[in-house]
């Protein structure tokens, strides 16, 4: 029943994954239905919206291929994390999971909750108020609370080591791309030798960044890492439009500076304080209080550099294992990201 899953997936040249055929008939293959897979969409690498006729009703799905740590992650912010403080309902639905034979990957199913995501330019106000009042109630919900423990286990750490781990990894990893090590032309050299001035730039101001966090942080809670506003999705609701987060691959716990500044950054220069507004009321009914623009451009400054750290490492790498190409393109990408890093709030 619903073979089909495997010709559209090697039509793709995909894997044939018979352990999702088999969640699929489990979800769709109630006795006496007959069910068909009738177009597969994929939305990004390793993500399908399947359209599934059962018993002559039309349903569709989302599919998710996921290494399996990540995959264990996302079941957890589904079954365990959000629902433990009464946010369960704001991501989509895990209707199944399929673990394939190789140990490489994990299938998860959602529920499918359309193509609407919050926009950046001109949003809906209410739609807008609704997705930020989410974020807001789930960073002060989460705040002190227990499983922040399990959530650092299973998620990242994106606290006030973050930023200084991350640089002194990316130096490292390019300090490793001596001559030695892989022929480069001597316009990646040089590359490479400007990328590690500005990184121990960054790794000298490490201390003060790390005191600034650590006075002005407000409490470490429960993040969800990767706060891009494609990540949020409007579905109407009863009294209007509500938000749901989904994406939840790069969870973990730190300041809500994280976050934010990822969130913010996605929207016009001009509109930022006003976005900002709407989480400061939001987070103000349980009392916090955000610090001055000055203060927070820097904390935000700190969690976009130990990002554009962490991106750094992955080329390097590439590189030592002879991607040099592909390697050098990226980490001149990144340079440019970094000359062109400018405060999120004007």
């Amino acid at each position: 029943m619903i073979a089909e899953v495997h010709a559209l997936f090697n039509e793709a040249e995909q894997v044939s994954p018979p352990e999702l055929t088999r969640v699929l008939e489990t979800l769709f293959g109630e006795p006496g239905t007959s069910a068909w897979l009738v177009e597969r969409q994929e939305l990004k690498p390793d993500v399908y919206r399947l359209q599934i006729e059962a018993g002559g009703e039309a349903r569709s799905v989302i599919v998710k291929r996921l290494d399996p740590g990540c995959a264990r992650r996302n079941q957890l912010v589904t079954e365990r994390w959000l629902p433990a403080v009464d946010l369960g309902g704001r991501v989509p639905s895990l209707l199944g999971i399929a673990a394939e034979s190789s140990g490489k990957a994990v299938w998860h199913v959602y529920e499918d909750l359309g193509n609407e995501i919050l926009e950046t330019t001109d949003p809906d106000p209410e739609s807008l108020e609704e997705a930020v009042d989410l974020i807001s109630q789930i960073h002060t919900r989460f705040a002190g609370h227990h499983l922040l423990a399990e959530c650092r286990l299973y998620g990242d750490d994106f606290g006030a080591g973050f930023f200084g781990a991350n640089v002194r990894d990316a130096i490292r990893s390019l300090e490793a791309l001596g001559p030695q090590a892989v022929e480069m032309a001597s316009k990646d050299a040089a590359l490479r030798d400007r990328l590690l001035r500005r990184l121990f730039g960054l790794l000298d101001e490490a201390p003060s960044r790390v005191r600034l966090l650590a006075e002005f942080g407000a409490p470490e809670t429960f993040l969800h890492g990767d706060l891009w506003t494609t990540n949020a999705l409007i579905v109407p609701g009863h009294d209007g439009p509500e938000a749901r987060l989904i994406d939840w691959d790069h969870v973990g716990v730190g300041p809500i500076s994280y976050d934010l500044s990822t969130f913010l950054a996605r929207f016009p220069v001009a509109d930022r304080h006003s976005v900002l507004d709407l989480y400061r009321r939001g987070v103000g009914h349980c009392g916090w209080r955000l610090p001055a623009v000055r203060v927070l451009n820097i904390l935000f400054d700190t969690a976009e550099y130990a990002r554009l750290a962490n991106r750094i490492i992955w080329p390097a790498l590439a590189a030592l294992d002879g991607q040099a190409s592909w390697a050098f393109q990226e980490l001149a990408l990144l340079e440019q990201w970094l000359e062109e890093l400018r405060p999120v709030l004007p």
